[in-house]
């Protein structure tokens, strides 16, 4: 029997392993997929993201070598706005297979013992005299059918918006509305680009551009319904060509990668946890992609899910633990995850649209609030 097991080795999954490992704790780290992955992802650590991997000393590597991005461009019906961090604050672009990877070997090298390729069929519940408690998790590998058991005193699920562990136990269940569905590239020669990330609004979609190096970019279009197409390049170029300033600096951009499609994105979450097990990351309740500061979020409930499951461990009690974890999600997320929501919401409203952008032509500065916000730079 491990300490904690830890499913799903994204970053809220493996700074949770990295955390739990330095304090002496066995970890098991498991993840379905095989590293390095590509994942669907803006690309960006947002300044807070930044600063928290700092703060750890997790700041170097990749992280330190990434391309400052210094805030972003927004635009709209009628509305353009630059909004910089300011006071030399900047943000990193870091693809998400090598971040992936860099908090993984962080993991490693802290004591957690990882292995990828391994698929989370349902939770191993124990039934005691105080209730039920789950006890770790049912897995294949190598693509067998046969399925092993990974005895764990505490299970941490960071395996993301269609998280195996929350479904099966009732914490989360996809949203009705909004849905939103995500489609994803890079692209080469996009003219125009600089050290702002930019989010173009547009009705009840955006299209974010997020340079990745001085060549490539991540290009991602995100609606609030399935858009129709033959095949999901044809999408991102219909919604690139319907644009007319990005139809002609995309002119002569060539794709570098197939299209990723994910969706629905929208998870509605029931809780952060059960006796036994605590949600961390996408699991725990869906960020948009809009604000750019799901990874932040991401990797800050993982650290305090580890902290909750070292407690635990500590005192061989589990119960309460969800609801101490849930009561310092609300007071560190909070305010965030409302500010989300208004934003999510406004763009599913064209009428609400047209009025933000109005704003942003007279009152500029409440934009760059914002983008300062959401990058956690205010």
């Amino acid at each position: 029997m491990v300490d904690v097991l830890v499913v799903g080795a994204g970053p809220a999954g493996s700074i949770a392993a990295w955390r739990l490992a330095r304090a002496g704790a066995r970890v098991m780290l498991v993840d379905r997929e095989r590293f390095p992955r590509h994942k669907l992802c803006g690309d960006t650590l947002n300044p807070g993201a930044v600063a928290l991997l700092e703060s750890l000393s997790l700041g170097g590597g990749p992280i330190e070598q990434g391309l400052a991005i210094a805030g972003m461009l927004v635009t709209g019906p009628r509305a353009r706005v630059e909004a910089r961090y300011g006071n030399g604050v900047s943000g990193r672009a870091v693809e998400r297979r090598v971040l992936d990877s860099w908090l993984i070997e962080r993991a490693v090298a802290a004591g957690a013992t990882v292995e990828d390729g391994v698929t989370v069929r349902d939770a191993l519940v124990e039934s005691t005299p105080a209730g039920n408690i789950v006890r770790g998790a049912r897995v294949t590998t190598g693509g067998s059918p046969a399925s092993v058991r990974i005895a764990a005193r505490m299970t941490l699920a960071a395996d993301g918006r269609a998280s195996t562990m929350a479904r099966a136990l009732g914490l989360a269940s996809y949203a009705l509305s909004p849905r939103r569905w995500a489609y994803g590239t890079y692209a080469s020669d996009v003219r125009g680009t600089s050290d702002l990330g930019e989010m173009h609004i547009r009705g009840k979609r955006y299209i974010g551009v997020a340079p990745v190096s001085s060549e490539l970019c991540n290009v991602c279009v995100v609606s609030g319904d399935r858009l129709a197409g033959h095949k999901p390049i044809e999408i991102v170029r219909r919604e690139i060509d319907a644009d007319p300033e990005l139809r002609e600096r995309m002119a002569g951009a060539r794709f570098e990668a197939p299209v990723s499609v994910l969706g629905p994105l929208a998870i509605a979450s029931h809780g952060c946890g059960v006796d036994g097990l605590l949600l961390a990351g996408d699991a725990a309740g869906f960020v948009d992609p809009m604000t750019g500061d799901g990874l932040h979020l991401a990797m800050r409930g993982g650290l305090m899910a580890a902290d909750e499951a070292l407690r635990v461990l500590e005192s061989g009690d589990a119960r309460g633990a969800v609801r101490r974890l849930g009561a310092a999600r609300a007071e560190a997320f909070g305010h965030k995850l409302r500010f989300n929501r208004i934003l999510r919401d406004l763009v599913e409203r064209p009428a609400a649209v047209t009025a933000a952008a109005w704003t942003a032509r007279v009152a500029p500065s409440a934009v760059r609030w914002a983008v300062r916000y959401a990058g956690d730079a205010a």
